[in-house]
């Protein structure tokens, strides 16, 4: 299943980029910035994320920031963080794929991923 991402304010709708981005991150229950897309990761460790998150739903979104050069350059400095993926999940930032890799590890992830469905 392919997801849309939701937003209610995007810069085409003389939204800023800030604006757009918090919107993508609060009104979509998991969503992951990445190279590429789930149904075609254009890096592995975007590919390795998506791996993870197929485990446990589909009902997740992506984000291609290979396709929008200031949707990269601000979820940068929107989350603090320099490289991709970034996995949001209830509106939460946790983080790329070594720390998405070990949460899965240590039973941590699933539980958000429920959580946050359940909130949808």
């Amino acid at each position: 299943m392919f997801n849309e991402v939701k937003h209610s304010k995007s810069r085409s709708s003389g939204h800023t980029l800030k604006e757009e981005l918090e919107s993508i991150v609060k009104e979509n229950p998991i969503v992951l910035f990445m190279k590429g897309n789930k149904l075609m990761p254009q890096c592995g460790f975007s590919a390795h994320v998506v791996g993870v998150l197929s485990q446990y739903t589909d009902s997740f979104v992506t984000v291609d920031v290979l396709g929008d050069p200031e949707i990269r350059q601000g979820m940068k400095e929107f989350s603090n963080w320099q490289t991709f993926p970034q996995l949001y999940v209830g509106g939460e930032f946790l983080g790329g794929c070594d720390i998405v890799t070990e949460m899965d590890e240590d039973k941590e992830l699933e539980p958000k991923i429920q959580a946050a469905l359940k909130q949808a």
